[in-house]
């Protein structure tokens, strides 16, 4: 496989280099990302891009004199130094090189890691590459390597009651394809990473790419496409910047992509209840995933961003030779019975950009099935997601720094009665919204809510802050389970405390990030039983270092 990845590197350095927009910035990557988002915010990068569809072409990434006069620098470019080689219609161009090492201590904790696996112990991630062009042709080859440990370690814990274990089979195991734990030990393997193959007609490209993509205004989280999965291969029709109109600019992405399952069976496969098998094997095929985003920003309120997203999914199989099998737009058009093959999730989205007070508001909502139109305003609750967030920025010491207050909350937990099944689970495409064991959406997975606080300091690239966070885990089986009598003792709920740090010195940028995580009531265990109520319930303590290291030539 490094074979043949050298002889394609090789191809391609004889033939081409690349101007910047013809680069991608990975969704994820490093500090680089956030760093221009951040700068939005001060009126000091292009404020016409959304943030809503990544990733972002690096040449549409422009900087500005801030409002107190002073030049912004390359620091924050995705390559530092002048490194391409050019020929005539050609060029080629290295990008950096990164390495992520992540060490958890009692359970796998964490999400938005892209291509690394739910793990504990050691893991690591490096990824390098080159960006190439001739004429409309863009290839940009940035593979990754990922090396785990991967000991085994305890999950849903063998202790908890049969009927507990049935329940949890029934609502989250047989429904989703969710992996507790990868068997493989340790775990080596060479992946395409963010690598893509694309024909750019300023401003639209065409193409086909294995990057991880992002929808929707969120930074922690994210309703129908994130980092927390390792990137799908997927065809790409999509703007390259925001196109500019009358009435505004527009951004937009349609995909038609290809999900793989696991292969992972759940832990205790082998459990009996009552005289059945827990375990119900899913389809072996693999899942055709359609999807389209688009984002407006209307020129009468400067900053403001609004847009929609929808994806389906059903097994390959299962698809037709129909147009609308396909094509998302025409999926609206498609009979009834090919309608119930599908898994289909929808949201709406905005993002509210006061450059002025150096400030950010975004909200997302999602529902999964198909609504009728009135469903949405009898009952938004039913099969819904909600995402909202704000920032805030202050100049610090003359404006040569600032800090920098972000909220988030994210719940998935379904609040209809009786509940009507949960976001990334599914009854029929029983896999759910999933990909190589993780789910595509939002990492804290189905029925969970996330409240997030950040604290930081900001000067150019460098970076102190803090992070506090409370992450409810799927409180739809919680209530499934534990409702009849109500034993709000048994919630499973993390508490966690961030520290973290980038730095950057010339063409080296550093990130370090040290999180402690108090697990309460890991996976639903209660000690204690009535009458004696106030007893503990089992408690992890979970340690978590990152450390990341980029060199840009």
């Amino acid at each position: 496989m490094i074979k043949k990845l050298l002889k394609v590197i090789t191809f391609c350095c004889l033939m081409a280099s690349i101007r910047l927009y013809a680069q991608t910035l990975p969704v994820g990557l490093p500090v680089l990302e956030d760093s221009y988002r951040r700068e939005q915010l001060r009126g000091t990068s292009d404020s016409l891009i959304s943030f809503t569809i990544r990733p972002l072409f690096t040449g549409n990434l422009k900087y500005y004199s801030n409002p107190v006069g002073d030049t912004i620098s390359n620091d924050r470019s995705l390559v530092k130094f002048k490194n391409s080689f050019q020929w005539d219609k050609a060029s080629i161009q290295l990008l950096p090189i990164s390495s992520v090492f992540q060490y958890n201590s009692e359970f796998a904790y964490g999400w938005n890691d892209g291509s690394m696996m739910p793990a504990v112990g050691l893991q690591s991630l490096h990824s390098f590459g080159v960006s190439a062009a001739y004429g409309p042709l863009r290839i940009q080859l940035r593979p990754e390597y990922l090396q785990a440990e991967n000991p085994e370690y305890e999950g849903f814990p063998s202790e908890q009651f049969e009927v507990v274990w049935a329940k949890y089979y029934d609502s989250y195991f047989n429904v989703s394809d969710i992996t507790e734990w990868y068997p493989q030990t340790p775990y080596n393997q060479l992946l395409w990473g963010q690598s893509s193959f694309r024909l750019n007609f300023d401003p639209v490209s065409v193409g086909l790419s294995n990057e991880n993509l992002w929808w929707g205004p969120g930074k922690r989280n994210s309703l129908l496409m994130s980092n927390h999965a390792r990137g799908f291969k997927h065809i790409t029709l999509n703007t390259t910047r925001p196109m500019e109109t009358s009435i505004g600019t527009f951004e937009a992405q349609v995909i038609a992509g290809r999900l793989e399952n696991s292969g992972v069976l759940p832990p205790q496969s082998n459990r009996v209840y009552n005289g059945r098998s827990l375990y119900r094997p899913k389809r072996d095929d693999w899942r055709y995933l359609s999807g389209m985003v688009f984002t407006y920003q209307p020129k009468w309120v400067p900053g403001f961003f609004i847009g929609s997203a929808r994806v389906s999914q059903m097994y390959h199989q299962d698809a037709g030779s129909s147009p609308a099998d396909f094509f998302p737009l025409l999926q609206a058009l498609e009979s009834k019975t090919a309608e119930l093959k599908r898994d289909r999730y929808s949201t709406l989205f905005f993002r509210w950009l006061w450059k002025e007070s150096g400030a950010e508001i975004y909200g997302e909502y999602g529902h999964q099935g198909r609504k009728k139109f009135g469903d949405v305003f009898n009952r938004p609750e039913a099969n819904a997601a909600f995402l909202f967030g704000l920032s805030k920025q202050t100049p610090f010491r003359n404006r040569q720094s600032y800090l920098q207050t972000s909220v988030e909350f994210t719940q998935l937990q379904q609040t209809s009665v009786p509940l009507e099944g949960g976001w990334y689970t599914n009854s029929l495409i029983r896999q759910g919204y999933t990909h190589r064991g993780q789910v595509l959406g939002s990492g804290i997975g189905p029925g969970s809510n996330l409240q997030s606080l950040d604290i930081s300091w900001y000067k150019g690239l460098k970076h102190i802050g803090l992070q506090f966070e409370r992450y409810m885990h799927n409180n739809d089986f919680y209530y499934q389970m534990f409702n009849n009598p109500v034993d709000y003792r048994k919630k499973y709920v993390d508490v966690s405390a961030s520290l973290s740090a980038d730095w950057d010195y010339k063409n080296l940028i550093l990130s370090l990030q040290g999180t402690m995580i108090r697990a309460l009531n890991y996976q639903y265990v209660l000690y204690g039983r009535t009458p004696e109520y106030f007893h503990p319930g089992w408690d992890r303590l979970n340690y978590q270092v990152k450390v990341g290291l980029m060199y840009r030539f």
